[in-house]
């Protein structure tokens, strides 16, 4: 037994589950309907990777936690890879003009280049592009 390198799920809490729907379809990011309620939405990074958009209420029944605020405090750094440069531009830009906000400037180290945005909850968001072949696979 131990872990498999299979499908990876994410959980947030989002305070308007619709609002957090239109942001995440207007930056360009799809959902699948079949794990999708009034409690829950399942937004489709990958074939692999999915983020659960539970609303707080909903999301406090997995946790006897406090569930912390987003835009005041940070609970984690969500990090996505781009195809290019230009995608990485193009991902935050579509979030910044949708009710997101910058979290940092831009970083360019040539071979990797990265920006980051937090959603309309506050989540913080970095989306990267790296140059696999400038990366030293040893």
């Amino acid at each position: 037994m131990g872990v498999t390198s299979g499908k990876i799920f994410v959980n947030l809490p989002v305070k308007d589950l619709s609002k957090s729907v239109a942001f995440f379809n207007s930056v360009g990011f799809g959902f699948n309907d079949q794990f999708t309620d009034a409690n829950a939405a399942c937004m489709v990074i990958s074939e692999h990777i999915y983020v659960m958009l539970l609303s707080e209420d909903y999301f406090r029944t997995f946790t006897k936690k406090p569930v912390a605020d987003a835009a005041a405090s940070t609970e984690v750094i969500l990090a996505l890879s781009a195809a290019s440069k230009e995608s990485v531009d193009e991902i935050v830009y579509k979030a910044l003009s949708n009710g997101g906000k910058i979290s940092n400037d831009p970083i360019d180290h040539g071979f990797m280049y990265a920006w980051s945005f937090q959603d309309i909850d506050g989540h913080l968001w970095e989306v990267l592009y790296m140059d696999d072949s400038a990366v030293n696979q040893g």
